[in-house]
């Protein structure tokens, strides 16, 4: 604490007592003591004796009076009347301090490091001696959040003081155990408030109120998420900005890919596959926590990633077998035989029909070279032992037949529809 000691010293008054008579000594019958000095002439002795001792009473009521005069002389100059104003709250007091580093001692308040003391060191009669405790508040600056200490009474004071090295900071109001905004500060004392929620805007009444009291008498309630912060307009008022905050836990599904792998198999012919394991996709879950400020996403954190149904791999076997030679029916009218086409029964016929007939077993194609489920032409039906057109053949016949000209040329021998044959 800054300051003089108290520097005015009281007067000291004598204690010695002044008597205004003096006794008069005993004489003695003793021949020795009243022998007179030759020299001194007796008139003269007696005379000067009686009027000295007449002026001492004068004399030591004049002496007194002095320094009755000067003890109140320097009573009256140590008393002094002064106001105190602490954080803006003044009162006058009477002291006899000298500093004011006494006068707060003798008044009680008590004066820290960072508090703000004004004037310091002597005190005179009329001085105002200011005191501003410091408050610790929590600011925003680039998105990060700090501690900072400050003499203001009111928010805008302290947005003005924090201003001069960043117009865009704000101070944040914490939220207490029951949800209220804490700020140890008022909002204005110098002009309009005004509180930014949900989009619009809402006039303080009375800025010199606290940021609960004000969001308390404009009805608005605060979610256990919500953000509160002050900073000033561009007109230098102080705004209480509202932010809506939502943390929710999102869980979510993905699927996990199965992958395909092929084997040999040498029960099936040359340039034949069929998918031996069907393919199935995993699952995983995804528990995200997710956070939005008014409505916006500002933050995704992962809660939890498990893998909860693990894929089934596709095999697919491919025919090592050689294919016998196939000799065609040529031009005669009677069908041949049907070889053995098990090895082709596992594979969709009935898609494959579909994409090159529409499912029709008598349809030809607009240029009649075309014919039935699978459309033959007249050479390759005959050439897998068919008799007479496709399209005239029974829907059993023709699957059979084209059985028989996928174990011998494989799915290429429908060059649009073939891979349905594996769906």
């Amino acid at each position: 604490m800054p300051g003089n000691h108290d520097g005015w010293s009281p007067v000291t008054f004598s204690t010695r007592i002044v008597r205004p008579f003096a006794r008069q000594r005993a004489t003695s019958s003793d021949a020795t003591d009243s022998t007179v000095d030759p020299t001194t002439n007796p008139s003269t002795e007696n005379q000067g004796g009686r009027p000295g001792r007449r002026l001492a009473l004068p004399a030591a009521i004049a002496a007194g009076a002095l320094v009755l005069a000067g003890g109140t002389a320097a009573f009256a100059h140590a008393h002094k009347t002064v106001t105190i104003d602490v954080d803006g709250q003044a009162r006058e007091v009477s002291t006899f301090s000298g500093s004011v580093e006494g006068l707060l001692d003798d008044e009680g308040v008590v004066v820290a490091e960072r508090d703000a003391v004004s004037p310091t060191g002597g005190l005179s009669d009329g001085d105002v001696v200011t005191v501003r405790h410091a408050r610790e508040v929590t600011v925003a600056q680039d998105g990060k959040e700090r501690t900072v200490w400050t003499t203001a009474l009111t928010a805008d004071e302290a947005l003005d003081l924090l201003a001069v090295r960043d117009p865009a900071v704000q101070i944040v109001a914490s939220r207490s155990g029951g949800g209220r905004p804490e700020l140890a500060l008022d909002l204005s004392l110098r002009g309009p408030a005004t509180i930014v929620v949900d989009g619009g805007e809402v006039a303080v009444d009375d800025a010199r109120t606290t940021v609960a009291d004000a969001l308390e008498s404009a009805g608005i309630e605060l979610g256990a998420y919500d953000t509160v912060a002050l900073d000033n307009d561009d007109s230098g008022d102080v705004r209480v900005v509202v932010q809506r905050v939502t943390i929710q836990t999102v869980t979510r599904t993905e699927e996990v890919a199965f992958s395909s792998s092929t084997k040999d198999d040498a029960s099936r012919y040359q340039g034949t596959k069929v998918v031996a394991t069907k393919g199935v996709a995993g699952a995983r879950t995804i528990v995200e926590r997710v956070t939005t400020v008014d409505g916006k996403e500002t933050a995704r954190v992962l809660v939890a990633d498990t893998q909860t149904r693990n894929p089934v791999d596709e095999v697919v076997a491919v025919g090592t077998k050689k294919r016998p030679v196939t000799t065609g029916g040529g031009g005669s009218g009677k069908a041949g035989p049907i070889g053995d086409t098990r090895d082709a029964d596992s594979l969709n016929w009935a898609a494959l029909a579909k994409c090159e007939s529409g499912g029709n077993p008598s349809i030809v194609s607009a240029n009649g070279l075309y014919h039935g489920l699978y459309q033959f032409s007249v050479g390759t039906w005959r050439s897998v032992g068919g008799a007479g057109l496709p399209s005239q053949a029974s829907p059993a016949e023709q699957t059979s037949r084209a059985k028989m000209l996928y174990l011998r040329s494989g799915a290429g021998q429908w060059p649009h529809c073939g891979p349905r044959l594996f769906s």
